[in-house]
């Protein structure tokens, strides 16, 4: 969803350091925002609470850094140019799924967007699963609610973790090139550099 759906990560950033600030931590938080692309909220707060030990709970940082996300994504409504015409053709010959490492608040926001819910058969967020990206579960348990085999599931990711949960949960993948350079996707089945490249190789069109 993140970086396929929409252009999000900028607010994702944003919304922490937002938090970060009005904790105190704005200046020496330590967290490079590269390394979290593709995992949960969740992972980078664990981490977060181990090196600073703020008074606040690994709850109540999750909860702040997602009302603040939410705020900027029906601010911004960042959705990629292209993407909604998309998945409107592909949901007329295939049943989509989402699996998201967002939590279940911003991926309800996200599909709230552009009339998005409307074409997915199944959806699933990090709060579903017990183990995110780069596990395949999120994966496995998508293709469960589709009702398809993961052998038949083609994945469109932008992330080095979700290209690998895709690939160790036996599907082929897309990598799109929204957040990372093609030779850092390279171990997906395809790597593509917009929304059209994948219209013609799903719909040939």
């Amino acid at each position: 969803m993140d970086g396929v759906i929409v252009d999000s990560e900028p607010q994702h950033e944003q919304a922490f350091l937002e938090v970060a600030n009005a904790i105190g931590y704005g200046a020496t938080h330590g967290v490079s925002w590269a390394d979290y692309v593709g995992r949960s909220d969740r992972e980078l707060w664990v981490d977060f609470v181990a090196r600073h030990k703020p008074p606040q709970s690994l709850e109540q940082l999750l909860k702040l850094k997602r009302d603040r996300v939410l705020e900027i994504l029906q601010r911004d409504q960042p959705v990629y140019a292209g993407l909604a015409e998309l998945v409107e053709k592909l949901a007329r010959v295939c049943r989509l799924g989402l699996a998201s490492g967002s939590e279940r608040a911003v991926v309800e926001a996200v599909l709230s967007l552009r009339d998005l819910r409307r074409h997915f058969s199944a959806t699933v967020s990090v709060s579903e699963v017990k183990r995110g990206k780069p596990e395949p579960e999120i994966f496995l348990h998508t293709a469960e609610l589709l009702g398809v085999a993961p052998a038949e599931c083609w994945v469109i990711e932008d992330s080095k973790p979700g290209v690998a949960a895709a690939l160790a949960a036996g599907m082929r993948v897309i990598a799109i090139t929204n957040t990372h350079p093609a030779v850092e996707l390279q171990p997906a089945t395809v790597v593509v550099e917009n929304y059209a490249e994948i219209e013609q190789l799903l719909l040939g069109k």
